[in-house]
């Protein structure tokens, strides 16, 4: 896997608009873990494309009236199956994190890649994500130097309180097992 101009090859494209310039476009610095499903604890559908683009339709379910003017995106979404979707450049800022902060520095959207799971925070994630999660981070590692695999964190860690994913169920062992097998 390679990074051209900024965009995974192998990853569907689908751009989203909600993104904007990062202050810093050598700063990137921090790979964040986020896990989604919609509707909530269901798999398969399109509905996470179209909550990233702004087109999700407040009639499809019950939940989605409450979410479906949110302005959010992430830089990939690694689906159950293993198939990545990538809707914000890398040297763009997506708008995944909210209000966040890690090691002490705020606004984590400034200087990181977010990376959604298709999951909940108690249903494990698959083999298949796992092996492209390790994939996409060495492609990620090799692309830009200020990211390590010391710079990974979960949702939870740089929103405590207010987020909880990827969650309990994400295991982070495997992950690390994975990345060191591949001499990241």
């Amino acid at each position: 896997m390679l990074i051209d101009r900024h965009w995974l090859t192998g990853a569907d494209r689908i751009p989203s608009p909600n993104f904007d310039d990062r202050p810093d476009t050598e700063d990137i610095s921090l790979i964040v873990i986020h896990c989604i499903s919609l509707p909530p604890g269901e798999f398969g559908h399109s509905y996470i494309d179209r909550l990233f683009c702004n087109r999700l339709d407040p009639a499809a379910h019950p939940y989605f009236e409450a979410i479906h003017r949110l302005k959010v995106s992430a830089h990939l979404l690694i689906k159950r199956g293993g198939e990545i979707t990538q809707y914000i450049p890398f040297d763009k800022r997506a708008w995944h994190a909210g209000v966040s902060s890690y090691l002490g520095r705020e606004r984590c959207n400034e200087f990181s890649i977010g990376i959604e799971l298709e999951g909940t925070d108690d249903i494990p994630y698959t083999e298949a994500q796992y092996r492209q999660l390790a994939v996409v981070i060495e492609t990620l590692l090799r692309t830009y130097p200020r990211l390590s695999k010391q710079r990974i964190a979960g949702h939870s860690e740089i929103a405590p309180g207010r987020k909880t994913d990827p969650g309990a169920v994400f295991d982070w062992e495997k992950l690390r097992q994975l990345l060191d097998g591949r001499n990241c």
